[in-house]
């Protein structure tokens, strides 16, 4: 899987970047750097070709995963993660991971299936990523769950389910709601800027 890596200064944090359907590697760069612009950043682009469009798993259709595909690439991404930060020398358990809307499903699947490294993840506009499990042992977790409340992609329930069930889990939740569709708003980005802050001090 394709990836481009930032160098940033010692101390700093490592941002774990995911992108959308269509997105590429460098769509949310320019987030991490106005978060920290100290950090370091590794980034992916999925390498699952949907009609010309960059994903990290495949989907039936639109709202519909494929579910055996998103565990597969979830572990695969574990995998990919742990040897990155073993060659690029960071903690992959203390990165902070985000990821928007199919980035953001593979990092909840992730969490589900617990293949996730990271102690910190950013989820934005995300979906319940698997429907024959729920995720267990999530202690020791912070998430930040941003939705809008006229997404036409993520339904009010699907965010609220989602959360409810990490919470359940373990994981310390931040539901954050936002009056815009399914696109990332000036106030989303303040939001993700000062949970990153709290939970750094933290």
């Amino acid at each position: 899987m394709q990836n481009i890596w930032i160098e940033g200064k010692k101390d700093s944090p490592v941002f774990v970047l995911l992108h959308g359907t269509g997105g590429n590697e460098q769509d949310l760069v320019p987030l991490a750097q106005k978060l920290d612009e100290d950090a370091s950043i590794l980034s992916f682009l999925g390498d699952v070709n949907e009609n010309g469009m960059a994903r990290f798993f495949k989907r039936i259709r639109p709202g519909v995963f494929d579910e055996d595909d998103v565990k597969v690439r979830a572990l695969a991404m574990r995998e990919r993660l742990d040897r990155l930060a073993k060659e690029r020398n960071f903690d992959a358990s203390d990165i902070i991971a985000i990821g928007y809307s199919n980035g953001a499903n593979l990092l909840a699947a992730m969490l589900y299936l617990n293949e996730a490294p990271f102690k910190r993840a950013v989820l934005l506009h995300p979906m319940v990523p698997l429907s024959d499990i729920r995720p267990k042992r999530l202690n020791g977790k912070a998430v930040l769950v941003t939705a809008g409340k006229n997404d036409p992609i993520c339904p009010v329930d699907e965010s609220e389910t989602l959360v409810e069930s990490l919470k359940q889990a373990g994981a310390g939740v931040t539901l954050s709601w936002f009056r815009e569709g399914h696109a990332i708003g000036r106030a989303e980005v303040d939001a993700v800027q000062e949970w990153t802050q709290n939970i750094k001090k933290g």
